[in-house]
């Protein structure tokens, strides 16, 4: 085992069979916190989005606030309501964009996977950008360098997935289930203290809120609607996430769709509790909230300039220090665990993500290694391929959520709307076929839920394009359409190969001539064993090759070619230039074309070695050749590899590794119980 086996099994862990896979799935426990977390951590930044949108027509506009919320959660319970129905007809994890593919045809499925790319690769990016803002608030010496931090935490996220969705998602439930209590008690505590009439006034509540240019004084119908559109659109963020379970589904152990609907539906549930009761705290603590670039609109009750210096907290934050203003623990907590949901809501992305990757790759959307699993049984490339795709990103917008936030929602919401319309149609094609009235009762309700869900999530999308799309919105849809082409690219690509692959009766026509040459650079054993095997082989023509560049050395390796009396003919191919590859590549065709049906075999001795640092010793002609000779049709390059004294070490070590005993390997039943432990 060389030092990239052991640095990658300290960083993975142990390898899992395939038979292991359902170790790897997940109870609901687990499951919530895995595929919710994006959507909880919601709760972290959606209100905030809800105030700065109203504070620009000034404080007044904030009584909207509850109302906004209110139909917020109107459209996620619309939205669990149509997800749990997709999970039941559709258990397989293809969520959207199965549901598309299968009802609207292949351009929907393909429209959707590209949204759902954009909007995970956003999750992450949107999550550790904002967590990376919270850093560099506690932590001075990190201001200015927020895109490398926040790009440090995606590469340790997605370490931590590599080590398989199960192991990853224990690690990170305790984390998102200790910021529901903290919301929710904090909450639930400010709550009391109202109702008790001692509930205390928010830090910013003295202040007063300067309305922005062409705001001031009552507004008109048409101005106040798209006040509330934009702040209703902001407040939207709350639905990112909630996708994610449909697309999850095969993570959950049995019965996967029922547990999986479950899941959706406490994920509502919590969501809203929370969301709805930071907004009323909020409100009545007289929270003042504006846009951090904007924070010059904040006056002093007099009406004067805030203090230079002045630093805004988070919503959550100034809720935490008014509710707890005699308990600083409870403000540490909650405001601690907020930044830390911050980091893991990029989790949901990274559970659901490789598993969309997985299911684009077996439709021949995406590349076919996305498909596979890796040693922990996760889709390590998906993983990998989100984090770079994320850290790009961040880098590009500088970890800015301002900026980011504005590309969120459009993609999930154009899924949204394309997985209402598959599902509409999925029960419309059942219900022809099926005659049992209780079912087909079920079906129409189902459809019914459906119908609402599609109607409200396409004025939800058309709101969000008009008032997000020169906000940054523009670049999502660049984004989605680029995604759209390269999977269609892709399509075309392996469709043209497999006919082209595509076995016929010329097949089996045997070549006539098989030519072979043995690739020589001396006269030792591996030369000698490429020999012995290129004749066993029987060609019809069999000649060893060598270069010659030193005519010193040519002359003594055909000196020692006579004196062994070597049955094989040795040809010298002369070098004037020094180049070795071009020389063999082009003798070789040259065989090939003076027989057009006869083939080349080129055999290269290479060496076998143990150490990482000893393959770039050895074996890079080998390597050029190899490249340049793949492309020469007709030519087939055979490898006779010779093994050196370190490969024999490199194996015993790796056999003495894997004989060893772990511990629990007794108790998991991967050894016996009467075994010695020091026997191999």
């Amino acid at each position: 085992m060389g030092v990239g086996d052991v640095s990658k099994r300290i960083l993975l862990g142990r390898k899992l069979r395939s038979s292991q896979l359902g170790e790897t799935l997940l109870p609901k426990r687990i499951a919530l916190p895995v595929f919710a977390s994006d959507a909880l951590s919601s709760v972290a930044y959606a209100p905030d989005e809800i105030f700065i949108m109203l504070a620009v027509a000034g404080a007044s506009a904030y009584a909207w606030s509850w109302k906004i919320g209110l139909a917020v959660a109107v459209v996620m319970l619309t939205v669990v309501a149509s997800y749990r129905q997709t999970v039941h007809a559709y258990p397989s994890g293809g969520g959207d964009y199965e549901v598309a593919t299968v009802n609207l045809g292949r351009t929907a499925g393909i429209t959707v996977g590209s949204a759902l790319l954009v909007d995970y690769v956003l999750t992450v990016a949107v999550s550790i950008s904002s967590a990376s803002q919270y850093a560099a608030g506690a932590i001075p010496a990190l201001i200015g360098h927020e895109a490398t931090a926040a790009c440090v935490a995606v590469a340790l996220l997605a370490a931590l997935n590599l080590r398989g969705v199960r192991e990853s998602g224990t690690l990170f439930a305790v984390p998102t289930y200790l910021f529901m209590v903290a919301i929710l008690g904090m909450c639930a505590y400010g709550l009391m203290r109202l109702l008790a009439g001692d509930l205390p006034d928010a830090e910013s509540a003295q202040l007063q809120i300067q309305p922005q240019e062409g705001w001031e004084g009552p507004l008109n119908q048409v101005a106040l609607f798209f006040l509330l559109a934009r702040a209703f659109s902001s407040g939207c963020a709350a639905l990112t996430g909630v996708e994610a379970i449909s697309n999850g589904v095969p993570a959950f152990r049995r019965p996967k769709s029922r547990n999986a609907a479950t899941t959706l539906l406490l994920l509502a549930l919590i969501a809203i509790s929370m969301m709805m009761s930071v907004i009323v705290l909020a409100n009545q603590m007289s929270i003042r909230y504006v846009d951090p670039h904007d924070i010059d609109r904040l006056q002093t009750a007099a009406g004067d300039a805030l203090p230079e210096g002045y630093e805004q907290h988070p919503v959550i934050s100034q809720i935490a220090a008014g509710v707890f203003d005699h308990f600083p623990p409870g403000f540490y907590f909650v405001v601690t665990v907020t930044g830390v949901i911050l980091v893991l809501a990029a989790n949901t992305a990274f559970n659901g993500f490789p598993v969309l990757g997985s299911i684009l790759a077996q439709d021949g959307l995406a590349p076919r290694s996305l498909g596979s699993r890796g040693d922990r049984l996760a889709y390590s490339n998906g993983i990998v391929f989100l984090a770079v795709m994320s850290m790009l990103l961040i880098w590009a917008f500088d970890a800015e959520t301002t900026k980011l936030i504005q590309l969120y929602i459009v993609g999930v919401f154009v899924s949204f709307n394309l997985s209402q319309l598959g599902m509409i149609r999925h029960w419309t094609r059942h219900l022809k076929t099926e005659r049992d009235p209780a079912v087909r009762r079920r079906m129409m309700r189902s459809r019914a839920i459906n119908t609402f869900g599609l109607g409200l999530t396409a004025v939800v999308l058309v709101i969000v394009l008009i008032t997000k799309f020169l906000a940054g919105a523009w670049i999502t849809i660049i984004a989605m359409g680029f995604f759209f082409l390269v999977m269609q690219g892709i399509a075309k690509h392996y469709d043209r190969v497999e006919l082209e692959l595509a076995a016929d009766e010329q097949d089996k026509v045997m070549p006539t001539r098989v030519h072979a040459i043995v690739l020589t650079s001396k006269l030792h054993k591996p030369t000698l064993r490429a020999l012995a095997f290129a004749k066993a082989t029987r060609p019809n023509a069999l000649e060893a090759i060598y270069v010659s560049i030193d005519p010193v050395a040519t002359a003594k390796l055909m000196e020692e070619w006579d004196e062994r009396h070597i049955d094989i003919p040795l040809k010298v191919l002369h070098s004037p230039y020094r180049e070795v590859t071009r020389p063999i590549v082009q003798y070789a065709q040259e065989i090939r074309k003076s027989n057009p049906r006869g083939v080349v075999a080129v055999y290269i001795p290479e060496y076998v070695v143990g150490r990482w640092w000893e393959q770039l010793l050895h074996n890079q002609t080998a390597l050029r050749l190899k490249g340049r000779l793949l492309f020469a049709p007709g030519v087939m390059v055979i490898s006779v590899p010779y093994q050196l004294r370190s490969s024999r070490i490199a194996l015993e070590r790796e056999e003495a590794l894997e004989g060893r005993v772990h511990a629990g390997d007794l108790r998991r039943g991967r050894v016996d119980s009467k075994r010695n432990p020091n026997e191999r």
